[in-house]
């Protein structure tokens, strides 16, 4: 394997299990609001700026690796 094969590899094993939280922990914030929203449809207001708060800080961590993924 010469080296430009393993930065390749490199990559999309950064990319790919860097983007696998985020996308879980954007699944489970979605997920528990829309169950918080359907248990008290009256606290919708209050809990939708911190749903976006955490999909928004979450995805961060994304893109934090497809920045490293653009350095290698």
């Amino acid at each position: 394997m010469d080296a430009e094969s393993a930065k390749l590899i490199a990559k999309a094993f950064a990319i790919g299990i860097g983007s696998i939280g985020p996308g879980l922990a954007i699944g489970r914030i979605g997920g528990k609001a829309m169950e918080a929203i359907g248990r008290n449809p009256e606290a919708t207001d209050k809990l939708f700026v911190p749903m976006l708060l955490g999909m928004a800080f979450a995805e961060a961590v994304a893109i934090y690796a497809l920045v490293v993924v653009f350095t290698l």
